[in-house]
């Protein structure tokens, strides 16, 4: 299995925002009834990634990057 984690600072500024704004419209975040800006879920993410809470993880099978919670189970599986 060829998965990596990969620190969010490695990445150029507009690598790591391209990531974050597809995996935002590619999960569908809800948000609740208040509509949130694209600018500010860009940066709930990113600080998110900066603080340690979530981890950007590369797939090199289906050469995929995702963002998950630190502590996702499927990540504690994958990643021992």
């Amino acid at each position: 299995m060829t998965i990596f984690r990969i620190p969010h600072d490695q990445l150029s500024k507009q690598a790591l925002q391209g990531v974050i704004e597809e995996f935002i419209t590619r999960e569908s975040t809800d948000y609740g009834a208040l509509e949130v800006p694209m600018e500010t879920k860009v940066r709930q993410v990113y600080q998110s990634l900066a603080s340690g809470n979530a981890v950007l993880i590369f797939d090199g099978k289906t050469e995929t990057c995702n963002i998950f919670h630190k502590n996702d189970p499927l990540i504690k599986k994958l990643m021992p």
